[in-house]
């Protein structure tokens, strides 16, 4: 290497008793950004710590320097915590590269910092959907550890009965994974299709959707209704509201 080649600064010690994060998860769990665009702002060399430019996302923060993002502080964000009913239709993402509508039109001119998704609801699926730049809370819900339940409203094709829910709860194999309901019940039933309620502690890509299927159901619509305690009630389809501190404590508590 020339002498003249320069160097980004070397990693700085710390003890390894500090709480010591990556920069990229530091501004993560500072509401900032998620972590993906942490370590993209980072790459791009727009993040300097106390005043010099570093593009390592994995360069340890100990929590006492100075973090800047295109020129501004990154000092933790005031935490969000949003209920959205979810329309049918939009894409739980930032960014879709088929240009098709997200989540994130719903939040439009509200003055938000940046919020991420707390789990996922497909295109095709409605219903309640949290989001926060809370990340250790948001964490805390999804973690499969935790057994958050999540509640929904599921339309199918046809005529399940009790053998169905039975086997529902039992559980089958589809692709090399187990899927089961932890809860599931007939909530009525018409000429040509029903509704069921179903729960589950535990969510896997498509979970409800991949069960009925192996069961012989088609799914037409899926609601999710509620998280925990935290149900969706009266709020309009593509609307919102901000949670109250019980709520928010409630679902921290599990």
């Amino acid at each position: 290497m020339s002498r003249h080649a320069t160097r980004g600064p070397a990693r700085p010690p710390y003890r390894s008793s500090a709480p010591v994060h990556g920069l990229a998860r530091t501004l993560s769990k500072r509401g900032i950004c998620s972590r993906s665009q942490g370590e993209r702002m980072v790459r791009e060399g727009r993040v300097r710590v106390d005043g010099r430019v570093v593009r390592d996302p994995e360069w340890p923060i100990a929590g006492h320097e100075r973090i800047d993002v295109d020129g501004a502080s990154a000092a933790a964000a005031a935490s969000i915590y949003l209920v959205l009913n979810k329309p049918r239709g939009i894409v739980v993402s930032a960014a879709d590269e088929r240009g098709r509508d997200t989540v994130y039109s719903l939040l439009e001119g509200a003055g938000l910092p940046w919020l991420g998704p707390v789990g996922r609801l497909d295109k095709a699926s409605e219903g309640l959907l949290l989001m926060s730049n809370d990340t250790v809370w948001a964490a805390g819900i999804t973690d499969p550890a935790t057994h958050v339940p999540k509640t929904y409203h599921v339309q199918v094709a046809g005529k399940p009965d009790e053998a169905t829910i039975a086997a529902m709860l039992a559980g089958v194999v589809d692709a090399g994974e187990p899927l089961r309901a932890g809860e599931a019940s007939l909530l009525r039933q018409g000429e040509r299709n029903a509704w069921l309620e179903v729960t589950l502690d535990e969510g896997r890509n498509r979970h409800i959707r991949r069960l009925l299927a192996a069961l012989g159901f088609n799914v037409l619509r899926l609601i999710r209704i509620a998280i925990g305690d935290l149900a969706l009630g009266e709020l309009p389809k593509g609307q919102w509201r901000h949670l109250s501190a019980d709520e928010v404590s409630a679902l921290r508590r599990r």
